[in-house]
């Protein structure tokens, strides 16, 4: 079998639904940031055991609940609140599982909706390493974390659904103006230590998340990044294909950047 693990805050319109994808499983743990809202309540009704812990940081607090929390299984599945599982991902992961060989850790293909749309072109990338062994796993970086696994990785098939506009944009805007102090606090923080990076191994490298760190550390020596970014999704990756849901998401993202490059220079 496999554990569950959920991160919350304030998540009492979307946990609901989230904790019903995940109900396959008999060890599901809410792992919660302080929050104010029903949020707990909503999990300890549905017999998922709760946790709290302050937050301060993506990296140290996923981090800190893979080495505390008491998992019953050795393979872990994270999800988000605002994500929901396919029947056909709940039905591969367990299989996985059972056939994982000498893989520690399952990349999965995440589908993104804006405006009832499935973001398919304009996206980054949309794998992310959310099924692994608990003991096999750590995360770096302050925001947008980087999944680093201690052996082999493999990859599925099956979906899971992403929904980031579910409480509106005002709150989307919100969360990422969050993220960008992150960032910037990250780049400042690269910055001191001279963190090293190749722009050879952010095009070559075989591994996603080694080649997604290089290819960060390039894009922040880039000028004019925020429209970079834009064109960089909107047409390199034919976000246009996605139609207005892909040109307002490119926007977006290009003002999220901007927030990042105002808060650096600050």
């Amino acid at each position: 079998m496999i554990s569950i693990l959920v991160l919350t805050k304030n998540e009492e319109q979307d946990l609901p639904d989230c904790l019903k994808s995940v109900a396959w499983s008999d060890d599901i743990h809410v792992y919660d940031s302080n929050s104010t809202d029903k949020t707990t309540e909503i999990a300890e009704a549905f017999g998922a055991k709760v946790t709290k812990r302050p937050f301060d940081n993506w990296a140290s607090h996923q981090n800190w609940g893979l080495q505390n929390l008491p998992f019953k299984y050795p393979w872990v599945f994270y999800i988000d609140a605002d994500e929901r599982m396919t029947q056909e991902l709940a039905k591969e992961v367990q299989n996985a599982v059972n056939q994982a060989g000498d893989n520690v850790a399952f990349r999965i293909q995440r589908r993104d909706f804006y405006l009832d749309t499935w973001l398919k072109h304009v996206q980054t990338s949309p794998f992310y390493m959310r099924l692994f062994k608990f003991n096999k796993m750590r995360y770096e970086r302050m925001v947008n974390p980087i999944s680093i696994a201690d052996g082999p990785v493999g990859q599925l098939k099956s979906y899971l659904d992403h929904f980031p506009f579910s409480k509106g944009i005002s709150h989307w805007i919100e969360r990422h103006n969050s993220y960008s102090s992150f960032e910037a606090a990250q780049i400042i923080e690269n910055r001191k230590n001279q963190a090293a990076f190749s722009i050879i191994k952010a095009i070559t490298a075989k591994d996603f998340h080694e080649r997604r760190f290089h290819q960060k550390e390039c894009f922040y020596r880039l000028p004019m990044r925020p429209l970079v970014k834009f064109l960089i999704l909107y047409v390199i990756k034919r976000g246009f294909l996605d139609g207005k849901a892909g040109l307002s998401y490119a926007i977006l993202q290009s003002i999220y950047e901007y927030f990042i490059v105002l808060k650096t220079r600050e």
